[in-house]
């Protein structure tokens, strides 16, 4: 097969000497060309036709996000950022998403040079995973139109509780669910595949462009409607009994199925603790974090449904619950939100399931 041809975007010139070392050095990859700058690089993008790119955030002339965007409106292609551990470098890695960028690597804040050969198996990696992305123009926010408000108290499902397991494609999947449900849609736990720095500012994005409210998940919170709360990066959560009701587990547990969060953990926890008043949804990731523990909600009278694999930018963890029997319905993300409000109003009373 032919190798996977790379550009390296970056101002820096260590570490476009890194990356472009790093990846010449994986088998199957080859990096033909580096620029400085976003002009340069596109006149480069445009000789040279590359598979995949990195672009750092901040260059001269143009900023990585103005020449993304311009990108993936003119020429779509898989981008993956390579960004800084910073509030301001998690911000602008966030709007890159939006953006359309496949996935992103987080530069070390110190030791530039160690910190990145350490990152070598996750870029090459992440690039593979980029270079099969499906990649597609990023929707504007204002074509979402707003929900109606849910007959909680005539359906009796206020003790349904949602869990959403995603990750690669699964930040801008996930907002595309949240942006559609009303102020008072049920509980929801997210375990999005993200790292340490990154989670926080994820989910106060999320919470400034939805009508619930979305925070970063704290151990023991309760659960609430109208309220979604995120994995942190480099924690475990789950769902766990209180004598108050349902609440949120958040631990450093040990990664599982090498993710930490992993969605194994979350939804393992669905199916022991919320049994049949929980509803599932598998969207865009590479891998199989979840899919056992998918179906064991199924078996427990959970109500499941995937990403389809047309929307999602990485098929394979929608796909491995498929092929698991965890899932009753897969769908187009943009229906996703709609079913699932659908799915609740329509829902009868379904008692929680006992510790």
């Amino acid at each position: 097969m032919a190798p996977i041809r790379v550009i390296v975007v970056d101002d820096s010139a260590l570490v476009r000497g890194l990356l472009a070392e790093i990846i010449n050095r994986e088998p199957g990859m080859a990096c033909i060309g580096t620029a400085s700058d976003a002009l340069a690089a596109r006149e480069m993008i445009r000789a040279r036709d590359p598979d995949v790119i990195t672009l750092d955030v901040e260059m001269p002339r143009m900023d990585g996000l103005a020449f993304l965007e311009r990108l993936m409106r003119l020429r779509p292609m898989p981008v993956v950022m390579v960004s800084t551990l910073t509030e301001r470098g998690a911000q602008a890695t966030l709007r890159a998403l939006e953006l359309g960028a496949v996935d992103f690597v987080a530069k070390p804040r110190i030791g530039v040079a160690d910190g990145l050969r350490g990152l070598a198996d996750e870029l090459t990696a992440k690039l593979r995973i980029a270079a099969r992305a499906s990649v597609r123009r990023a929707a504007h926010p204002a074509a979402i139109e707003p929900p109606a408000p849910l007959p909680l108290s005539e359906s009796g499902s206020a003790d349904r509780v949602v869990f959403i397991g995603a990750s690669t494609g699964g930040t801008e999947a996930t907002r595309a669910i949240l942006m559609r449900l009303p102020a008072d849609a049920p509980p929801i736990l997210i375990t999005q595949h993200m790292p340490p720095g990154f989670t926080r500012s994820y989910a106060e994005r999320l919470d400034r462009q939805c009508r619930i409210r979305v925070s970063e998940a704290r151990h023991g919170e309760p659960l609430r409607r109208g309220h979604a709360l995120v994995a942190p990066g480099g924690r475990q959560l789950s769902v766990e009994r209180s004598a108050a009701g349902l609440r949120a587990r958040v631990v450093d547990g040990e990664p599982v199925n090498r993710h930490q969060p992993s969605v194994e953990v979350l939804f393992e926890s669905a199916a022991r603790i919320a049994g049949a008043a929980a509803i599932g949804i598998m969207l865009s990731g590479m891998g199989a974090d979840g899919a056992a523990a998918m179906k064991a909600m199924r078996d427990a009278g959970a109500w499941n449904l995937a990403q389809d694999e047309a929307s999602c930018v990485v098929f394979g963890m929608p796909r491995e619950a498929i092929a698991a029997g965890a899932v009753h319905e897969v769908l187009p993300l943009e229906a996703i939100a709609g079913r699932l409000i659908e799915r609740i109003a329509a829902a009868h009373p379904a008692p929680l399931a006992s510790a």
